[in-house]
């Protein structure tokens, strides 16, 4: 710890406070060290402990939220998984797609068509392949497993992505 002379301004560096009055060796001033309260330090972890509490409440409010706009502008997403290319009867390579269905809802629905939409590298649309889940229904907050081979070939196949099928398609 570091003290200070009141009049010449001398600093010491002393293990603790000194208990009895100090004499300064420079100017001779005599004066009593006053004892140094630690409420400041603890009003400020007490301060700063509250501010980081209201930062993680307001952050996990702002994603709750999310969820629940989010829930509530698309209750159902399909997912894909896994593609991976497999040969049909005849040797000819097909793709294999496998992914899922989450009800981000709390309530149930039931599991729309899906549509598995192929693309070139340009990202133009090759091909478009409509199939029906094994699930009619989805628990809120659960999700349903899918797997489809599609019946394309896999030729200038870039990009696959899985839609819902809504009722304006």
């Amino acid at each position: 710890m570091k003290i200070k002379c009141d009049f010449c301004k001398t600093e010491y560096s002393v293990d603790k406070t000194p208990t009895t009055p100090v004499k300064c060796a420079v100017c001779g001033h005599v004066w009593t060290v006053a004892i140094q309260s630690r409420r400041g330090a603890w009003m400020m972890f007490f301060v700063s402990l509250c501010a980081l509490l209201s930062a993680a409440v307001f952050a996990t409010a702002v994603v709750v939220q999310s969820k629940i706009k989010n829930a509530n502008r698309e209750p159902i997403v399909a997912q894909l998984t896994e593609i991976k290319t497999v040969a049909d009867e005849n040797g000819v390579p097909r793709f294999a797609v496998r992914g899922v269905i989450v009800n981000q809802s709390t309530e149930i629905y039931g599991v729309p068509d899906l549509v598995v939409v192929s693309r070139d590298g340009a990202g133009r649309e090759i091909a478009r392949q409509k199939f029906m889940p094994s699930a009619t229904l989805v628990e809120s907050g659960a999700f349903v497993e899918f797997n489809h081979v599609l019946n394309t070939p896999t030729n200038g196949v870039e990009k696959i992505t899985i839609e819902l099928q809504t009722g304006d398609k």
